[in-house]
């Protein structure tokens, strides 16, 4: 099972989301990295009421295993249903790696 598919079912069995995303950004990123770098987006009505650093902390636990092995950079953006709907379900964007490449380090 690929590492996207791995993150999008453990998310969907811990949190039911009405919405989810899971997109790799290893390309994104400057270095030779594969299926590393991924942003998901979740929205859940487990978040209602719950601050933005406890559902961080939620995906987190979550996906504790991948984080502790091959996932290396993970971007959450966490939504109540009613907050997605006021985002007009727009994704954000992400900023560019500012990682460096062994190119760069001469």
């Amino acid at each position: 099972m690929s590492m996207h598919q791995q993150i999008h079912d453990k998310l969907v069995d811990a949190l039911t989301p009405v919405a989810l995303e899971v997109i790799n950004e290893s390309n994104r990123h400057s270095g030779p990295a594969t299926d590393s770098h991924f942003k998901v987006v979740v929205v859940t009505e487990r978040f209602d009421g719950v601050p933005l650093v406890r559902r961080h902390r939620l995906v987190n636990e979550t996906l504790a295993a991948e984080l502790a092995g091959s996932v290396h950079a993970l971007s959450i953006h966490a939504y109540t249903p009613q907050q997605w709907s006021a985002r007009g379900g727009d994704i954000p964007r992400s900023p560019p790696c500012r990682g460096g490449s062994k190119a760069d380090a001469g």
